[in-house]
Parts: C-alpha cells; sequence; structure tokens
C-alpha cells in the first residue's frame, strides 16, 4: 500500500526513523511551519535521505531515478483516531477467524508467519493482533500506525497528496516490491522464508456462501421460469412458492440464495411432513382450522398464499361444424397474461358430431399440466371442465344437470347445462345456455333464462356451503360464486347500415356506441333478467354473424345484423369475490359464423370442511393419455418437417 507521497508505507517508516534525530529536533527549536515551506519550496533536487531508500533507489532503473522527484516528510505528531464504519457480518465473521488462527500460530512458535497471513492482515482494516511477529521494532510499528491516517487519504479523482504521475506511480510500485526483498533482511534470528506480497488494493470481503451451485444443479429452476415469482407477485399479487424464504431464514441455520432457489424447487407443492406431525393429524368433521384437514386453512395457504385462483371461462357456437380449428392456442392460452391459469371451462353450443374429439383437442392443447375433472353434454351443448393436476384432489364430486327449453323435449339444441362441485370451501356453478334466436324474441329469451334457474336441480349430494342464503326458486343463489355463458341470442336494435357506419369509424376497441343498443345489457339494467350478475367492460366487436373464413360480416341475402350475441356473466354471494382480469374474443379462429368470447377471473377461496364427498383425485385417464401422446406425436412430426426442410435446401452439383 502506497503513500501519498508516492512510497510504500514501510519506506516511509524508516524515513520516520532516520530523521527523527535531526528533524524532531529542529522541529522542537525551530518554528515547524517555516521549515515545512521552506523544505517545500525548494529547487526541487532531491532530499537527504537515509540509507533505507538510498539502497531502494539503487535497485531502481536509471529511467526511474531521473524522473522521480522525491519530497522530504516532515514527521508530525499523531492524529486523532477517525470513526470507522460498523463493520458487516461478513467482516466480523473473518476477523474472529483470523484471531483465532493467530491465537493458534503464537501458541505454536511465536517467531513464525506465513506470508499469507501477514499479507491479509496488512490489508485488513482490523488493527494487528498481540503475538504477531513484526518486521519492524515496536518503535516502527507505532510510527507506522501513526501514518496511517495519511495513507487512507485520497482525492476524489483518485490522485494521491504528492500528484505523483504515471511513472511515479510505476516507480512506488517497484520501490514497495524491492522494499519486500530489502524488509526480509529485518528478521534475525528467524527461520528463512518468503517476503510478504502486499496486494494491490484492499481484499473483498469474502461472502457468507457454503453451498457449491455445482451441486444443485439437479434441483435447479429453469431459466426462463425464474422471474416467475417476481411477475407473478407484482401482476397478480400471488406467490407461488409454498416454502418461502422467510421460513427459511428463520430457523438460524446457515442459508444462501442458491439453496432457498434448490428447496423451492424440489418443495413448491410438496412441502416436507414430519412423521409426529402425520400422528397428530386429527381430520376432525366439520373443522376449518383440525391439524391435517384437507380442504383446511393450512392446506389452502400452502398452494394459495393469496387465497386466489385463476379461472378461464370460454363460450363457442361452433355451427355444428365437423372441421375443428388446427391449432387453440390463440383461443385457450392468449398470450396477455403470460400465465396459464389455474381452472379451465369450456361451453360449446352446437357443438362438433365428435364430442369426445373435441375433448381431446382441448387435452392436447392445454397440455399434461392440466386433466380433465368432468365433461357433460345435452344434446350438442357441451362443457369441458380441466384443472391443474395438483389440485385434483381438493375437489368434491362433481354433479350435472340439464334443462331443456324447447316444447319437444326430444329436440335438444336449445337449453342449458350445468356442472357443480367445491372446490376447498367455495362451491363454484357453471352454466352454459342457448336460448332462443331471434332479433325480437328478448321475451322468449327471458322465459328461456327463467326457466333454468327454476329447473336447474343442483346441488344433489353435495351440501351448500351456506344454505341460509339459499332460495329454491332460483339455483343461482345456493352456490358462492356463479358463471354463465353461452349463446344467449340478444342482439343490436339497430339495423345493418348503421350498424356498419358505426364499425367504420371505430375499428378499434372503443364499442360504446353499438353497447347502447345491445338487448342484453338494456334488460340487465331493468333487473328482468340475471339478477344479481356482472359482466365485465367489453372492448371487442361483435362475435357474430361472419362469413365462414373470413373477417367479414354476413354477406349473404340476410345481413344479419352483428350482435353481441356470446357472453359471459357471473355472480358472488361475497362482494368482490370475482374480479375480472380480462374479457375478448378469438379473431382467429374462423370455423364458425361466431367467433369464441372468453373471460379471465381472479376468484377468492375459502378453506373447507372435510366431511364432503371427495372426487380423491378421479379424473378421465384415457383422456389424458390419449392428449398427451397427441401432443408429443405432433412435436416429432414438426421437428421431421423442420429437419427434411433443411436436407432438402441443399443441393449437390455432380
Amino acid at each position: 500500500m502506497s503513500t501519498p507521497n508516492g512510497f510504500p508505507q514501510h519506506s516511509r517508516v524508516c524515513l520516520t526513523r532516520s530523521m527523527e534525530g535531526g528533524a524532531v529536533q529542529d522541529l522542537q527549536a525551530k518554528k515547524a511551519g517555516k521549515a515545512a515551506k521552506k523544505e517545500a519550496g525548494g529547487d526541487g533536487g532531491p532530499p537527504k535521505i537515509g540509507t533505507p531508500i538510498s539502497e531502494t533507489l539503487k535497485l531502481l532503473p536509471e529511467e526511474l531515478k531521473a524522473n522521480m522527484k522525491i519530497k522530504s516528510i516532515t514527521p508530525r505528531p499523531p492524529r486523532k483516531p477517525r470513526l470507522e464504519r460498523a463493520a458487516s457480518l461478513d467482516e466480523k465473521s473473518w476477523r474472529k477467524w483470523r484471531r483465532f488462527r493467530t491465537s493458534q500460530e503464537s501458541l505454536t512458535d511465536p517467531n513464525e508467519t506465513s506470508s499469507s497471513n501477514g499479507s491479509l492482515q496488512e490489508a485488513s482494516p482490523s488493527p494487528p493482533s498481540r503475538g504477531r511477529a513484526s518486521p519492524c521494532n515496536p518503535c516502527c510499528q507505532q510510527d507506522s500506525l501513526h501514518s496511517s491516517p495519511d495513507a487512507l487519504e485520497a482525492s476524489p479523482g483518485g490522485k494521491s497528496r504528492g500528484g505523483a504521475s504515471d511513472l511515479g506511480k510505476r516507480a512506488s510500485e517497484i520501490s514497495s516490491a524491492f522494499g519486500g526483498l530489502l524488509r526480509g533482511k529485518g528478521f534475525a534470528g528467524g527461520k528463512p522464508r518468503l517476503s510478504q506480497i502486499m496486494p494491490a488494493r484492499p481484499l473483498p470481503p469474502m461472502e457468507l456462501n457454503v453451498a457449491s451451485h455445482s451441486l444443485r444443479t439437479a434441483n435447479r429452476i429453469d431459466s426462463d421460469c425464474l422471474d416467475y415469482r417476481h411477475y407473478s407477485q407484482h401482476k397478480f399479487g400471488r406467490v407461488s412458492s409454498s416454502l418461502s424464504d422467510s421460513r427459511l431464514q428463520g430457523n438460524g441455520t446457515l442459508y444462501d440464495n442458491c439453496s432457498t432457489d434448490s428447496m423451492k424447487s424440489t418443495f413448491s407443492v410438496l412441502t416436507p411432513i414430519r412423521a409426529k406431525d402425520v400422528r397428530s393429524r386429527s381430520y376432525l368433521e366439520g373443522s376449518l382450522l383440525a391439524s391435517g384437514a384437507l380442504m383446511g386453512a393450512e392446506e389452502l395457504s400452502r398452494y394459495f398464499p393469496d387465497r386466489n385462483m385463476g379461472i378461464f371461462v370460454a363460450t363457442w357456437n361452433m355451427q355444428g361444424q365437423k372441421e375443428l380449428p388446427v391449432n387453440l392456442d390463440d383461443f385457450l392460452l392468449p398470450t396477455d397474461p403470460d400465465f396459464a391459469q389455474d381452472m379451465y371451462v369450456i361451453g360449446v353450443q352446437e357443438g362438433c358430431p365428435d364430442r369426445r374429439e373435441w375433448e381431446i383437442r382441448l387435452q392436447e392443447t392445454l397440455g399434461p399440466h392440466y386433466v380433465l375433472l368432468h365433461s357433460a353434454a345435452h344434446g350438442v351443448l357441451y362443457m369441458s371442465v380441466f384443472i391443474r393436476r395438483d389440485l385434483i384432489w381438493f375437489c368434491s364430486e362433481v354433479e350435472y344437470a340439464t334443462v331443456t327449453t324447447r316444447i319437444v323435449s326430444q329436440i335438444k339444441t336449445k337449453g342449458a347445462l350445468g356442472i357443480s362441485f367445491t372446490f376447498f370451501g367455495t362451491s363454484f356453478l357453471f352454466i352454459t345456455s342457448h336460448f332462443t334466436s331471434g332479433d325480437s324474441k328478448v321475451n322468449e329469451r327471458k322465459l328461456d333464462y327463467n326457466k333454468t334457474i327454476q329447473a336447474l336441480t343442483l346441488p344433489k349430494n353435495v351440501p351448500d356451503t351456506n344454505p341460509y342464503r339459499s332460495s329454491s326458486s332460483d339455483v343461482t343463489t345456493r352456490f358462492d360464486e356463479v358463471f354463465w355463458f353461452g349463446d344467449f341470442n340478444f342482439r343490436l336494435n339497430k339495423d345493418r347500415e348503421t350498424v356498419d357506419s358505426i364499425l367504420n369509424q371505430n375499428p378499434g376497441t372503443d364499442v360504446s356506441k353499438l353497447l347502447m343498443y345491445d338487448q342484453l345489457t338494456s334488460e340487465m339494467s331493468r333487473g328482468s333478467i340475471f339478477k344479481g350478475f356482472q359482466e365485465a367492460d367489453i372492448h371487442f366487436r361483435p362475435s357474430y354473424k361472419f362469413d365462414i373464413g373470413k373477417d367479414s360480416y354476413d354477406t349473404t341475402s340476410k345481413q344479419r345484423t352483428p350482435s353481441y350475441t356470446d357472453r359471459v356473466v357471473f355472480r358472488s354471494r361475497y362482494k368482490d369475490d370475482i374480479q375480472a382480469v380480462k374479457y375478448s374474443s378469438c379473431p382467429v379462429i374462423k370455423t364458425s359464423d361466431h367467433r369464441p368470447v372468453f373471460a379471465l377471473f381472479r376468484v377468492k377461496v375459502r378453506p373447507g370442511r372435510d366431511n364432503i364427498p371427495l372426487a380423491a383425485g378421479l379424473f378421465d385417464r384415457d383422456l389424458y393419455l390419449i392428449g398427451i401422446r397427441r401432443r408429443a406425436t405432433r412435436e416429432l412430426l414438426k421437428r421431421r418437417e423442420q429437419k427434411d426442410q433443411r436436407s432438402s435446401s441443399i443441393c449437390s452439383i455432380s
């Protein structure tokens, strides 16, 4: 470490010793200020210095001797000790370890110290430990301590007070090295040893890290999922890890980020269970806070720390088309938001002839992370409920019921299909309907609604979570969360020309002028239909009626008016339990005259009791295997096609 005058610290110490007999006495006899100014304002020639610095300069190249300007050093009384910053945990532990090593070395041989220990001690901001061998005598050591504050002073620009040039810095480094060799001669009577190596700058603090990152690769989180925790907490206010950092840090053990990430990836869902906890599980029926209750608050907080889950609800009138879309990703997995939902509920009206093929396509698109909890049909009305496979154990038995709204009950093209179950302690009801069509048949559609809420017999075996707020005449009052979606067939009370002009004036998402003529919005505001229900704001174009395979509305002779026939509405027993995240349509699917409409929700979930009929992990296993097999086959075919394209692009000329 160099002093502000450009010389190593040990050289400055020796200079101080050599000048004690002369300069210090002159300082006591004469005025110190005049003597300092006289020496500083000289002709720039080198001052007379002691033997140690002369021996050092003899070893320097002649070029360095000619360019170096050596200034005399006037001893000064020791300064007041400076206040140092508070040491961090890393520095304290390192100092404690150094003191322990020093005490061991002093017990074995006071005169022996390793070169590495010495270099670390001089680089450390802590004072020298007792019992350490020093390169100079006690007087020299005391002087060096007095001069240490000067050595720590530097200008903001990084230059010392002496204003040494780059050449002077090089000379300082060389003299420091030679000084180390000369200093090695001062150990009289000791064993021969190597000279101490002085670091160019203070050593960085040691990190408190006891884990090897290379040994954690087996449980390492994928690189494309590293930002999931931060993004989900910022976007949805939800943390996905079940083993939080606070639980890892609170036990008083040493940990690091790598260990935390590894344990999170291993126990993100399946947290470790102690044997004594398994023995003490009570499984008290009807108890919300029983230790180890499957539907209790403990399990709910483990999977949903904020007690909110994501639900995807979609409706689509397929017009009975046999041909299915090539790709359903844009429909089921929209790019906004970036993350998939916990539950997918898809309702279809006028479904394709092969219902099983439609469900396989849904399973293939959603992939192995989801399983089909239940599916039901009423004629050409289909409904499929997919849920994340981790959550299948927290569902009750699934029940369903149907209602036919046509006069002839054998014709099942119009009606309603409902599926209900309890998830943890929250009961859900999903209804998909196809109401009477026709521009002017508003009253018939209201009759379809009234018949549905009265004739849909749900729940059957699963108990009501709050029977005191239920009504026998309205099925929607017997569940905590209700989602009703389908082709309601409500139209716009305007002629085709007026609607087209409004659409042409507002090609974007501003459809407020169109909604002024919407029949369903008008009837809901009057309270004549969907009582207690809400609908998210609409920012998409009408979903009906399109020419098949095109983006243009009906160009046939009927010239049907574009309308918002496909809708999703919701209702909750408790205020603000359901929050709409997105409400939109999927314009890229053009195999029908209707566009699919979907909505994303955040729904509050409450803990429940274990005394309900459980599904016990029941799902459609055959559908799951077929969908995953198709997904893998599709990927292999895609890779083979890419390989064939690359190989066909290479031509050989013979």
